[in-house]
This record gives C-alpha cells, structure tokens and sequence, in this order.
C-alpha cells in the first residue's frame, strides 16, 4: 500500500508546480523557441523531489495550464496542445520520472549523479519536444519541416543553454537536497 502525500511534499510540489509556471515568464525571447526558465524548475522538481512528487508538480503545472490558466509561454487553455512547442512542456514530466528514477537508483549522491540525471530528462524533454513540434508542423498546421530544419530550429539554438541549466540545477541540488529531500537520494521519497 502506498503512503499518502504528506503535508509537507504537497506544499513542495505546489511550490515546484508553482516555480515552472513561473519560469515560463523569465524568458529571452528567440523565434519559434523561447528560453525559458520552466526546465530549470522542472528539472530541480525532480532532482530535489524525487520521481514520484517531481512528477506531480510537472503533471500538475500542465494540467492548470490546460484547464485555462495561463502560465504556459503563450497563454493556457486546451487548445494549447496544438502549439508546437507544447511537445516539451509533455516532456517535462516524462523528463522529472526518467530524472527521479536516475536519481533514486544511484549508489552515490553528488554533482556528477545530479547532471546525469539533468542530462537523461533534458533527453526527455528533447524527444518529446522535437517530436511533438514536427508531427504538429506537418500534420496540423500543414507546414512540413525537414529533418535539417528541424535540427537548426529545434535543437541547435537551445542545446548550450539547456546544459547550462542541467550544470546549475546540479549544483543547487548538492546544496539544498539534504533541505529538501526527505532521504538521501538513494533512499529518497517516491
């Protein structure tokens, strides 16, 4: 039987539910793809939260933003499944369980388990993302995109800075996962 969520890692995934939404209005702005700071949030989500309430916090960011709020980078609402960068924001929580669960796994904590981890759901998102934006370019919109252009708009210009945010997630993991998580990591909360 599974433990119910305690009071305390409710309020830590509206706190991470809440930071993603956040995070999606500290932007630069770019064509077609927007840096934002929702991978971030997302990514500490499940590095500090663990697979199970990191995963939470993401489903539950998308599902107020598909209820009408609009804390998606371009507004919210149901129709917003046929945006075609929503593909990512689907793969943040694909993303926080592939993370968690590297994470959970790990026989050591520390820096280098902690990018991984940000690495494996930067993959994720990644996937979903780039998948999602050319099944909505070609089969909704009717704007076909080759591989190559779909390589220099959807992966090229974002790459470095979602490493980045993978690195620095990281290092504030090392720091507030012994605040935060409930266990050490490998022990950590499900």
């Amino acid at each position: 039987m599974k433990k119910p969520i305690s009071t305390r890692m409710l309020v830590l995934c509206a706190l991470f539910t809440a930071l993603i939404a956040v995070g999606a209005f500290l932007r630069v702005p770019i064509p077609v793809w927007p840096f934002t700071l929702q991978f971030l949030f997302a990514n500490l989500a499940a590095l500090l939260l663990g697979r199970r309430y990191g995963t939470i916090a993401c489903a539950a960011y998308i599902v107020l933003g598909l209820l009408g709020l609009p804390i998606f980078t371009k507004g919210g609402g149901p129709q917003y499944i046929f945006e075609p960068t929503f593909g990512c924001i689907l793969g943040f929580v694909l993303g926080a369980f592939a993370a968690g669960t590297v994470v959970r796994h790990a026989k050591k904590s520390g820096f280098g388990v902690y990018l991984a981890a940000g690495l494996v759901n930067m993959a994720c998102v990644y996937a979903l993302g780039v998948a999602w934006f050319y099944a909505v370019k070609s089969f909704y919109l009717h704007d076909p995109i080759g591989v190559w252009p779909l390589f220099l708009t959807c992966f090229l210009p974002t790459i470095g800075v979602d490493v980045v945010k993978c690195v620095v997630s990281a290092l504030l993991a090392v720091r507030l996962v012994p605040i935060v998580g409930q266990q050490s990591p490998p022990m950590q909360a499900e």
